[in-house]
């Protein structure tokens, strides 16, 4: 036949879309031409095709050959589309039947020499090509781990391109040596949190409250106090107060870290939150994404269901912070490109860690603070007042009172089995909703479904009059304070509950704590 196809995958962000390769074998002068909105690399395409088949043993036809990727309309970019024009052409070519490539999806880069190399994104585009009820997919080796991590889809990892070619006709699959795992360079956003325990933290009572609310409800945090009072430390710990991720969420985050390169040949699912750090020094497209021609996740989308930390947070460009407004409300990022505009996932945990001045001694007993009233303004404006009101706690960490203690304060898994019961309590109260925790779910629909009682209203009416809160403030104040009511296992915030929610958001010293209980 003169005539044939076969299948890949275009992702849009994580979104993926069925691409239909047609190959055609015409009379006419020795041509290759390649049609469907192509990139330079996939352009590239046809030269590594033909040295690929040619260096396989097989033989690359000496007519008018075009290739044609559908829809036309839709961007193509990447060069996992290799495998799939190169089996496309020797099935137009009769060296293939079409039988076995029904119901498959292809993927993988060739090398020249006819190796299959590894990509990115493999994962989410097995999961497109698993909700398209295809029945098989051919991955690289290199990305059969990931590949396999989908159920409902059988996956073949190869080696090469006559490995491939043996599979579909029925022989033997000839022996290659083992493909070389491409240098991974690893964001450095992408930070692997020790093995840390929140009883490693003296005293602190009041930082460990709010790092147990954050956990509790996925409240956004600032911690500010001077250079060693336990900031850093708190935060790295938060990580382990989380539950494991569900196995919906563990799929969507393992896609989005397969898409940024940061999964492995021995992929798991990852099932824990992640804790992106990146460096105060971070650029605007390393933190939403970006990328020349089709858009790759940044470190937001990388935090997705996890936390995502920035230390120093004053020292990073005021517009690169502020960029993180829109996701924080609406849980992902667009990011808009000339080839496409994709949109990634990005419900993340903020959490800021900020000193009080440039020298970090400003409101301490640690020294003399020379920042003039000036510097001290410019750098607290750092952090713009729109991004200050949408961070649920803040708290000022201040050293603790000895270096020394004989308390034994609670561990990560006595805090984490309080976290884990206060979120089933959300999970139960918000069943029949499309939400999970108390800072997803809109203010309008908090105030009118899950109404605080009149005391706890008549307080909040009070601090908002007297402009002490924000709108938006107000709806956050009222999401922490069933949060706390969770973390308590009552059924409803009372109104010393919602005081210490309006205490938390605002950074006022906490009260109506019992000295009786440890506080974490």
């Amino acid at each position: 036949m003169s005539l044939a196809q076969t299948w890949s995958v275009a992702l849009v962000g994580l979104e993926g879309h069925l691409v239909e390769v047609e190959a055609d074998i015409a009379q006419g002068l020795p041509k290759t031409t390649l049609i469907g909105l192509p990139d330079a690399s996939l352009s590239e395409a046809r030269d590594r095709v033909r040295a690929a088949v040619v260096n396989s043993g097989e033989r690359f036809p000496d007519r008018k050959v075009t290739i044609g990727l559908s829809p036309a309309t839709l961007p193509k970019t990447g060069s996992h589309y290799d495998v799939a024009i190169a089996l496309a052409l020797l099935t137009a070519a009769g060296v293939v039947e079409p039988g076995p490539l029904r119901q498959t999806a292809i993927i993988g880069e060739l090398g020249l020499d006819g190796r299959i190399r590894e990509v990115r994104g493999a994962l989410a585009m097995t999961l497109a090509a698993a909700r398209a009820n295809f029945e098989r997919i051919v991955v690289p080796e290199l990305n059969s781990g990931e590949a396999r991590l989908v159920p409902g889809i059988e996956v073949y990892g190869v080696r090469s391109l006559r490995q491939v070619l043996a599979l579909l006709r029925g022989t033997e699959v000839p022996d290659e040596a083992p493909p070389r795992a491409e240098p991974r360079l690893l964001s450095e956003s992408l930070t692997r949190v020790p093995e840390v325990d929140l009883d490693d933290v003296i005293g602190q009572r009041e930082g460990r409250r709010a790092i147990e609310a954050a956990a509790a409800g996925g409240h956004h945090l600032l911690l500010h106090g001077p250079p060693g009072s336990g900031k850093t430390m708190l935060a790295e710990r938060l990580a382990g107060l989380m539950p494991d991720l569900s196995t919906d969420d563990s799929l969507e985050v393992s896609a989005v870290h397969s898409l940024a390169g940061l999964l492995t040949s021995d992929a798991e699912l990852v099932v824990r939150p992640p804790f992106i750090a990146p460096h105060h020094t971070a650029s605007l497209s390393s933190l939403v994404g970006g990328g020349s021609g089709m858009p790759r996740p940044g470190a937001i989308s990388c935090a997705h269901r996890g936390i995502l930390f920035i230390d120093e947070a004053p020292e990073m460009h005021p517009l690169t912070l502020d960029t993180l407004r829109q996701p924080l409300e609406s849980g992902y990022i667009e990011v808009h490109r000339s080839a496409a505009v994709a949109k990634f996932p990005a419900r993340f945990m903020l959490v800021l860690a900020a000193n009080p001045c440039p020298c970090g001694l400003s409101g301490t007993n640690q020294g003399i603070c020379n920042c003039t009233p000036q510097v001290l303004a410019r750098y607290r404006q750092r952090i713009s007042g729109p991004i200050k009101d949408r961070l649920d706690i803040q708290r000022q960490i201040l050293p603790a009172a000895r270096a020394i203690s004989d308390e034994k304060p609670e561990s990560t898994a006595v805090v984490a089995a309080r976290v884990r019961s206060a979120r089933e309590r959300q999970g139960h109260r918000y069943r029949d909703t499309g939400w999970i925790l108390n800072s997803e779910v809109p203010g309008p629909v908090l105030r009118r479904d899950y109404p605080l009682d009149a005391a706890s209203h008549k307080l909040l009416e009070d601090l908002y009059a007297g402009g002490r809160i924000t709108a938006r403030g107000f709806d956050r104040v009222v999401r922490l304070a069933w949060t706390l009511a969770d973390l308590e296992g009552i059924a409803q915030p009372t109104v010393d509950l919602t005081h210490q929610a309006f205490q938390l958001r605002t950074g006022e010293p906490l009260t109506n704590l019992a000295d009786t209980r440890p506080l974490t």
